[in-house]
Formats: structure tokens, C-alpha cells, sequence
């Protein structure tokens, strides 16, 4: 690596980031998933922490409905730029380019974590505005920081499931079969000891699980720097493997023909 590359790959994530939240911008089906799906989901997570008798919880209802929301959105987000490239017919490009095609997702899943962020913003305003949620966490100097993990975290398993999608011709569809699993899987809105044992073991290797747990600990109490610390090494572990894995799917994408759309 020469003394220019770390300069190169910060200003390739910072464009390509840029890049992509101009291009969400301008896309109506994001814009409503982003504005109105997060207010859906903390309504929702609100009524039912008051319906079951715990309403000491109703902001860490609304939190977990904001970890919902930045999933949401990093993951049809990735899956939706693959597919937007290929329409445009620009995907055999990014592919063929001198740049690593992992360094040309990587910005796109963060960009799309960040437009998530709104989710985490408008979950917590909504409940505090319309349903007198306190907004008082338990770790107010951690609680940030541990957003920020989250948001990484995110961008970082985006990054892993982004390396499939170049091989499906319909990435959404993998999208909509992977969003709930995850985010019950990880415990954002119901904590995953009521799940089964399995489901459980299952938890434990998602980096959202652990990124989630930082956050929840940050707002309800608890340790906060052990799941934070977990999340980003789990996290960097699932880039790794989305590294490798993207050099195999492109050989196995222009061997089978499947980058183009027809």
C-alpha cells in the first residue's frame, strides 16, 4: 500500500457516501420507507410496552423501534443499489473497474445506514412529542457513541449481505425474506432471551445483535463497552468474509452470466 492510499479510500468512501444520499434523495419509495416506517414502528412499539405493563421501557420501545428502522433501511437500501445498477446498465462497469468492487459497496451500505439514522432521530421525537416518552437515558454520554457503533455495525453487515446480492437478479426479494429474522434475531424491540435456544445461539454471531445490546444498554442501563467492542469486531470479521466473498461472486456472476439484467 503506498502513502497515497489511505488519502484514496477515505475520499473514495466520502464520495461514494455523498453520492448515494444525493441519489436516496431523489428516490420517492426511500424517501417514504425513511419518513413514515420508522413513526409506524414506534407508535406500534409504544402501545405495546404500555399494553404489556411497561411503561418504565417506553424509550427503550422507542429505540429498539429506531434499530428497526436503520436495519430497514441498510438493508433494502443495499439491496436496492445493486439493483438500481443494473438497470442503469452500470453494474458490469463498478465490476470491471481498477477500483475493488468492495470498496464501491462499502459506501453505499453506510450511506444507507446514515439515511437510517433518521429512523433512530424520528422514533425518539415522535414518542417524546406524542407520547410524553422521557428522554432521559440511562448512559447519557454513551448513548451517541453507541449509536455510532450501531451505525458502523450496520454499515458493515450491509456491506457482507450486498456481496449476495450481486448475484440475484431480484435482490429485494432476498431483502424482504431477510428483514424481520434479523432485527428479532438481534433483539432491537424484544430481547432475544424469550427466543428459543437455538435462535439464541444464532444471535450471538450477528453483529447487530451485539450493537443492538450497546444500545439498549446505554438507554435501560447496563454494561455498555464489552457489546459496543464486540459489535465492531464481529463487524470487521463480517467484512473480512464479505471481501473474500465478493471475489468469488464476481467470478461466479461472469461465469453464469448474471450481471446483466437480460
Amino acid at each position: 500500500m503506498t502513502g497515497r492510499s489511505p488519502t484514496r479510500l477515505r475520499r473514495l468512501v466520502v464520495v461514494g457516501v455523498r453520492t448515494h444520499l444525493l441519489h436516496l434523495s431523489r428516490s420517492g419509495v426511500e424517501l417514504v420507507m425513511a419518513v413514515f416506517s420508522p413513526l409506524v414502528y414506534a407508535t406500534l412499539a409504544v402501545y405495546l410496552f404500555r399494553a404489556g405493563g411497561h411503561p418504565d421501557r417506553l424509550l427503550q420501545a422507542a429505540v429498539g423501534a429506531g434499530l428497526m428502522g436503520v436495519w430497514s433501511s441498510v438493508l433494502f437500501g443495499s439491496g436496492g443499489a445493486i439493483q438500481d445498477q443494473r438497470w442503469l446498465g452500470t453494474l458490469e462497469s463498478l465490476v470491471i473497474a481498477p477500483t475493488r468492487l468492495f470498496l464501491v459497496l462499502l459506501p453505499i451500505t453506510f450511506a444507507t445506514a446514515l439515511v437510517g439514522m433518521y429512523s433512530m432521530v424520528a422514533t425518539i421525537v415522535w414518542g417524546t412529542l406524542l407520547f410524553g416518552v422521557p428522554l432521559a437515558p440511562a448512559s447519557p454520554v454513551l448513548f451517541g457513541p453507541a449509536l455510532l457503533v450501531c451505525v458502523v455495525t450496520l454499515g458493515m453487515l450491509g456491506a457482507f449481505m450486498a456481496s449476495t446480492f450481486v448475484l440475484l437478479r431480484n435482490a429485494n426479494a432476498l431483502a424482504n425474506a431477510l428483514d424481520y429474522p434479523v432485527w428479532m434475531l438481534s433483539g432491537m424491540l424484544v430481547s432475544t432471551a424469550a427466543l428459543p435456544d437455538w435462535a439464541q445461539a444464532v444471535s450471538w454471531v450477528l453483529p447487530t445483535s451485539w450493537a443492538a445490546r450497546a444500545v439498549q444498554a446505554a438507554t435501560g442501563g447496563g454494561a455498555v463497552l464489552l457489546p459496543a467492542g464486540v459489535a465492531l469486531l464481529s463487524g470487521a470479521v463480517y467484512m473480512v468474509a464479505a471481501s473474500m466473498a465478493l471475489k468469488w461472486v464476481e467470478k461466479r456472476a461472469r461465469q453464469a452470466g448474471t450481471l446483466a439484467l437480460t
